[in-house]
């Protein structure tokens, strides 16, 4: 398992090895010990998987706070996707910036958003199937969302003519500057 930082302490991709033969591959898409081995300590409680049938659907900017913070390992078995990740920690140097990263099924490769950071994705392409670990169970009471479109975040999301697919939720979330409620 290849663990790559990003620029931003907190996020990295991991990169599975796959091992092939005649009847295709087999890969260890999570291992805890790799992780333990790159200085990451982190259980996981839960498994999620989305589908997203439209291009350019945009699931994100999403977090949650204590007591139920989140860390997430997501990858994608089906399609690709822009996944990007916000540092949302108000005492972080980087404090505002994001990272993003191309996962596609065909790679396998995953990225690991530790607690701290808000997370969302855009697909690529149609039939979009996400899987992603979390560390924090679903509570709704401390789910949080910041607008995918906010110009202090200037993200490119790569969207297609017609713009983005959004929940009713993500369309109104509001600025990271009136989030009252970050780490």
């Amino acid at each position: 398992m290849e663990i790559t930082p990003t620029d931003l302490d907190g996020v990295v991709e991991v990169r599975p090895r796959r091992f092939g033969d005649d009847r295709g591959w087999f890969s260890e898409t999570w291992k805890h010990s790799a992780l333990a081995e790159a200085g990451i300590d982190i259980d996981f409680v839960q498994d999620n998987e989305s589908f997203s049938a439209p291009v350019g659907t945009i699931r994100g900017l999403h977090y949650q706070v204590a007591p139920h913070p989140q860390g997430k390992l997501v990858r994608v078995i089906q399609g690709s996707i822009l996944d990007v990740a916000v540092d949302i920690r108000r005492d972080s140097p980087t404090f505002g910036r994001h990272v993003t990263a191309i996962l596609n099924a065909n790679d396998g490769n995953q990225l690991l958003v530790l607690a701290g950071f808000a997370h969302g994705f855009c697909t690529l392409e149609p039939d979009v199937r996400v899987a992603y670990k979390v560390s924090g169970q679903y509570a709704p009471d401390c789910e949080r969302a910041i607008r995918w479109d906010d110009p202090q975040l200037n993200i490119n999301w790569t969207l297609p003519a017609d713009g983005p697919t959004l929940s009713g939720k993500d369309a109104v979330a509001p600025l990271l500057a009136d989030q009252p409620d970050l780490f």
